[in-house]
């Protein structure tokens, strides 16, 4: 195993973190209605409209699409090696599939429901991503227990039992979409495509926290992934346990994802395309690969509800248009070099 060279972590990752920033600044400024900066920030506490947009529209939708951006490459970093796939992502675990199906029950049940916090003071949470949260745990139990095999979490099991209760779950939302109303399965439809519509700061921070601590945990298990690339005996020879670090993955990722879809709706691909833009960039050391893909994620998805934001302005296309247009092309290339890849062998 090669020595983690920290000279280039902390190049890689510095110019990663300043793009990021950067990137922070840029999305927020974008917009179909233009700003004046100055009287944004003499009325940064007063109901001024620049101020609004600024701190109130924008600036809390970008933060939480570094978020969900990041957090799901890095989930499809550590996805990709546990499974021992490079066409797996986040949306393959199922996980995904619940949190949609649960998400939509609250829209279809609860849509104007909401969870006043400090009076309303600190702001407002909505049932529907509470119900879509708990649709992805349930989802989490039932993929995990159809995935064992005498005990032990088998990759291959994983990745069946995802695709087909994604296909299941995908069955029952097209039922209820087709008993709903006009109105109503409107919604459901851009909820499905994907939309970082803006949220409260509470929900934000809840959602950054939630997905820095899953994404520190993921990195502390850097090398054992690196390890567990080799293969699984050779991993176990070097003292990994295989079971343990599989189901700590499983469940760390399984809870990011369940988090952020719960929020956004489904946006694929982000989880696909990043890790391997990076892999080629910066390596296949997990160490240095995860980090350098939570920031290129959290900038990639920035960018790409800014330009979902600026398309159609004033309307606004779906993210998950946006990410699609990107990664479908690249997955269908990574397809091809894979089949190449066993043509060849």
């Amino acid at each position: 195993m090669k020595v983690l060279n920290r000279r280039k972590m902390i190049q890689v990752n510095g110019v990663l973190f300043l793009l990021l920033i950067l990137s922070v600044i840029g999305c927020s400024l974008l917009g179909p209605v233009p700003l004046d900066l100055s009287r944004a920030f003499e009325n940064l506490f007063a109901p001024e409209p620049n101020a609004e947009i600024l701190f109130r529209t924008r600036l809390p939708r970008v933060l939480l699409g570094i978020a969900i951006g990041g957090g799901m490459a890095a989930c499809g970093v550590v996805l990709q090696a546990l499974l021992r796939n490079p066409l797996a992502c986040p949306q393959m675990l199922g996980v995904s599939g619940g949190a949609s199906l649960g998400g939509i029950l609250g829209l279809i049940f609860f849509p104007n429901w909401i969870l006043p916090i400090g009076g309303g003071l600190l702001g407002e949470i909505s049932w529907v991503p509470l119900a879509a949260f708990l649709g992805a745990l349930l989802s989490m139990v039932l993929v995990y227990r159809f995935s064992l095999f005498h005990g032990r979490l088998h990759p291959y099991h994983l990745l069946l039992a995802g695709v087909i209760f994604n296909s299941f779950i995908a069955a029952i939302i097209m039922f209820l979409n087709s008993i709903v109303d006009f109105y109503q399965a409107q919604s459901l439809l851009f909820w499905l495509m994907g939309s970082l519509s803006t949220r409260a700061y509470l929900t934000v921070a809840f959602i950054w926290i939630y997905v820095l601590l899953g994404f520190l945990w993921l990195w502390a298990k850097g090398l054992s992934l690196n390890l567990i690339t080799l293969g699984e005996e050779t991993a176990m020879q070097l003292g990994v346990e295989i079971g343990s670090v599989q189901r700590q993955i499983f469940v760390a990722s399984s809870l990011m994802i369940g988090a952020m879809v719960s929020v956004s709706g489904m946006i694929g691909f982000v989880g696909l395309m990043i890790p391997h833009v990076m892999r080629l960039i910066v390596g296949s050391d997990h160490r240095l690969l995860l980090p350098a893909s939570f920031l290129a994620g959290g900038i990639f998805l920035g960018w790409a509800d800014t330009l979902a934001r600026l398309l159609l302005a004033p309307a606004e296309v779906p993210v998950g248009i946006i990410t699609a247009f990107f990664g479908g092309p690249f997955f269908l290339f990574l397809l091809y070099r894979e089949g190449r890849k066993k043509v060849a062998l």
